[in-house]
C-alpha cells in the first residue's frame, strides 16, 4: 500500500507536466486554427456593420459578433455610431460555441480596462481630454471616455444653462473630476477647463487695458446695479450711474443681453479683479448736444427740479439745469422761491449766460414777463382828496396852540 502511495506521489508532477502540454496544444486544432476561450482577448476586424450588431474577423474558422450593448459603454441607437467598416479593434470573448457557431465578443470591455487607467492618470495629471455628447440627461450630460461619463449640469459652462437639449453631439473639452471604479462613476468637468482658460486671459487682457480706452463689447448679464459686458474674453462692470446720461431706473431700460455697446475703460484693478467701464462716456454728453442748441437771449421752456434758498434750478434740456436766482424769479421782491414756485412746475426762462465747458448756465424767469407800471403820485393825491382833502385837515396854524392855550384853566385851578 506504501509503494503504491508513493508512485502516485511521484506520478503527479509527470501528469501536470503532461496537462500543461496538452492545454497548450488545444489552443489550435488540426487545421492550424486558433482556438478560444471565454475572456480571451483578440484582435479583429471589422467585416459588416448591421443595425443591432457588428460581425468581426479574428482569424477564427467563422465570424464573431460584437452585439449593440457591447459595443460602447454608453446608449447608442445604431452599430455605425460606435465602429466602422474596416477598423481594427481589441475584444474580449464573451462566449464561443461551435456548435452553433457563434462567437460573442466586446468591445466595452476591453476599453472600459483601459480606461479607468488612462482617467486615473488624467485626473492626476490634470490633462484635459476631448469627448462627444451621447446622451442629454436629467442633471447633466453623458459622454463617451471609453467609458459612461457624466458631466453634471453645473459643470457644463461656467454660466447657467437652461436647455441643454442642442448639446447632443458636441465635443467638449473635460477634466476628470471623480472616479470610483466600484459604482462604476466617472463625474468631468468642462467648467474647470473654462475657468483656467478664463483666469489666464482675464491676466493677460488686464495687463494691456489703459483707462480711457474705448472698446466694443457684448453684454452678458445684467444685474440690479448694473450690466456685465465681455470686452474681449473677461467681464467688466458698467454700474447703472455710467450707462446713460440720464437717470435710468434699471439697466434693462437701456440695453439687453446680446447687445453690442461701446465702452470706455475707467478702472482696471487687478488685484480685485474689477474692471470698472463707462457706456455714457462713450456718447456725447448733455451739455454737448445742448451747445448747438442754447444760446444767450434764447427764452426756452424747462421744468422747475430744485428749490433752494438762493433761487431755483430748472432743467432746460435732459441732463442741463440752469440756475435762476432768487432776483430773476419775480419783478417783486420774495423771501423764498417757494412763494411763486414749486417743483416740477413747467417755466418759460430767458438764456442770460450759457457756458457749455464749465458746465454752467444762468436764467431768468422775470426776464421772460412784462414789469408792471408802477403807480403815479398824482394819483396817490387825488385819491388822499376823495377822502375830504385839505378840509378834512385842519390848518397848520391850528396846530399851532401852546400848553398854557391848551391847558390854561386847569393850571389855575390847580395853583
Amino acid at each position: 500500500m506504501s509503494e503504491e502511495i508513493k508512485v502516485q506521489e511521484n506520478a503527479e508532477p509527470v501528469e501536470a507536466a503532461e496537462a500543461a502540454e496538452t492545454a497548450e496544444v488545444t489552443t489550435q486544432d488540426l487545421s492550424g486554427v486558433v482556438a478560444y476561450k471565454k475572456g480571451d482577448v483578440v484582435k479583429g476586424k471589422i467585416v459588416k456593420i448591421e443595425d443591432n450588431q457588428a460581425i468581426v474577423d479574428i482569424g477564427y474558422k467563422y465570424d464573431g459578433v460584437i452585439p449593440l450593448r457591447e459595443l460602447s459603454n454608453v446608449n447608442i441607437d445604431n452599430a455605425s455610431e460606435a465602429v466602422q467598416v474596416g477598423q481594427e479593434l481589441e475584444l474580449k470573448v464573451l462566449s464561443l460555441d461551435d456548435e452553433r457557431e457563434r462567437l460573442v465578443l466586446s468591445k466595452r470591455a476591453v476599453d472600459s480596462e483601459h480606461s479607468w487607467a488612462e482617467l486615473q492618470a488624467k485626473l492626476e495629471s490634470g490633462e484635459i481630454i476631448e469627448a462627444q455628447v451621447k446622451e442629454v440627461v436629467k442633471g447633466g450630460l453623458v459622454v463617451d471616455v471609453g467609458l459612461r461619463g457624466f458631466v453634471p449640469a453645473s459643470m457644463v459652462e461656467r454660466h447657467f444653462v437652461e436647455d441643454f437639449s442642442d448639446y447632443k453631439g458636441r465635443t467638449l473639452r473635460l477634466k476628470v473630476k471623480e472616479l470610483d471604479r466600484e459604482k462604476n462613476k466617472v463625474v468631468l468637468s468642462q467648467k474647470d477647463v473654462l475657468e483656467e482658460e478664463y483666469e489666464a486671459n482675464k491676466k493677460k487682457l488686464m495687463s494691456e487695458l489703459t483707462v480711457g480706452q474705448q472698446l466694443e463689447g457684448t453684454v452678458q448679464r445684467l444685474t440690479k446695479f448694473g450690466a456685465f459686458v465681455d470686452i474681449g474674453g473677461i467681464d467688466g462692470l458698467v454700474h447703472i450711474s455710467e450707462m446713460a446720461w440720464h437717470h435710468v431706473e434699471k439697466p434693462s431700460d437701456v440695453v439687453k443681453e446680446g447687445d453690442k455697446v461701446q465702452v470706455k475703460v475707467l478702472k482696471v484693478d487687478p488685484e480685485n479683479d474689477r474692471i470698472s467701464l463707462s457706456i455714457r462716456a462713450t456718447q456725447p454728453g448733455p451739455w454737448e448736444l445742448a451747445a448747438d442748441k442754447i444760446h444767450p437771449g434764447d427764452i426756452i421752456s424747462g421744468t422747475v427740479k430744485r428749490l433752494v434758498s438762493f433761487g431755483a434750478f430748472v432743467e432746460v434740456a435732459p441732463g442741463v439745469e440752469g440756475l435762476v436766482h432768487i432776483s430773476q424769479i419775480a419783478h417783486r421782491h420774495i423771501g423764498t422761491p417757494h412763494e411763486v414756485l414749486k417743483e416740477g412746475q413747467e417755466v418759460n426762462v430767458k438764456v442770460l449766460d450759457f457756458n457749455p465747458a464749465e458746465k454752467r448756465v444762468s436764467l431768468s424767469i422775470k426776464e421772460t414777463e412784462e414789469a408792471p407800471e408802477p403807480a403815479a403820485r398824482s394819483d396817490r393825491k387825488s385819491d388822499r382828496g376823495s377822502r375830504g382833502g385839505n378840509e378834512s385837515i385842519p390848518p397848520r396854524e391850528s396846530l399851532s396852540m401852546t400848553l398854557g392855550e391848551r391847558f390854561g384853566d386847569k393850571l389855575s385851578k390847580l395853583k
